[in-house]
């Protein structure tokens, strides 16, 4: 089996990136929700303000993930864009390049809906 080409990797690679950032958001979402939950029990734990504090910590912790991970996809995006270019001049097969411009297309729209 040939081993995948610049265009393929740079593709996964793109991929892998925007699916990644989607699971930070949807950590954030649960654990605001926990948050959420810690702060209307707190009567009724002893604890609860360490658990308060926890949670909050982890939440910076998740939100500080953001702008690097941002700045790989851009990146990642604008390598991926030069080798579809480079791709379509070089005779790259059609099933790559379209792979390409739908994960171009779907990084693209994923940045435009976080924002």
């Amino acid at each position: 089996m040939a081993p995948p080409s610049q265009l393929a990797i740079a593709t996964s690679s793109l991929q892998r990136l925007v699916k990644e950032e989607a699971s930070y958001y949807k950590e954030l979402q649960q654990q605001e929700a926990r948050l959420e939950k810690s702060q209307t029990s707190k009567d009724e734990d002893e604890n609860a303000e360490y658990q308060i504090k926890q949670e909050r910590a982890a939440i910076e912790e998740t939100k500080a993930v953001f702008p690097p991970l941002r700045q790989r996809i851009v990146d990642a995006l604008q390598k991926l864009e030069d080798q579809v270019q480079g791709a379509q001049q070089g005779g790259a097969s059609e099933a790559e390049i379209t792979k390409a411009k739908d994960a171009v297309a779907q990084a693209k729209k994923a940045a435009a809906s976080e924002k």
